[in-house]
């Protein structure tokens, strides 16, 4: 009786593998049981950071309008409160890219903020 392998199957498996690690450093690229373990923790990583990734973004976001707000005379916090009274809903990300790319209409959006502060 012939000996029956699973080599065809075993190969494509490897191959998927090895495919997934391409660009990975050192032996972790080629080598078999390196591989595997790199790429479970690349994607057990990889999940957790597009988790992180939205935190990150926000934080940026936050600390971007923060500098603009002082440079316009207010506080993050009061700039926030008096555009949530003013009834403004323009969100961080938004207003972030405002306050690099266009800050006289910030400076607006500030004016706003100021007023509903006041009122």
């Amino acid at each position: 009786m012939v000996r029956i392998t699973n080599a065809v199957a075993a190969r494509q498996r490897t191959k998927k593998l090895l495919k997934r690690c391409k660009g990975f450093y050192g032996d972790r690229k080629n080598h078999l049981k390196l591989s595997k373990d790199a790429l479970m923790s690349a994607l057990a990583f990889n999940y957790l950071h597009r988790k992180q990734r939205k935190r990150d973004f926000r934080r940026l976001w936050t600390i971007r309008i923060g500098v603009a707000a002082k440079i316009n005379g207010l506080s993050y916090s009061k700039l926030i409160h008096g555009l949530k009274k003013v009834g403004c809903e323009i969100d961080r990300k938004i207003m972030a890219d405002l306050a690099i790319r266009d800050p006289e209409t910030f400076s607006a959006i500030a004016n706003k903020a100021k007023q509903g502060l006041a009122a």
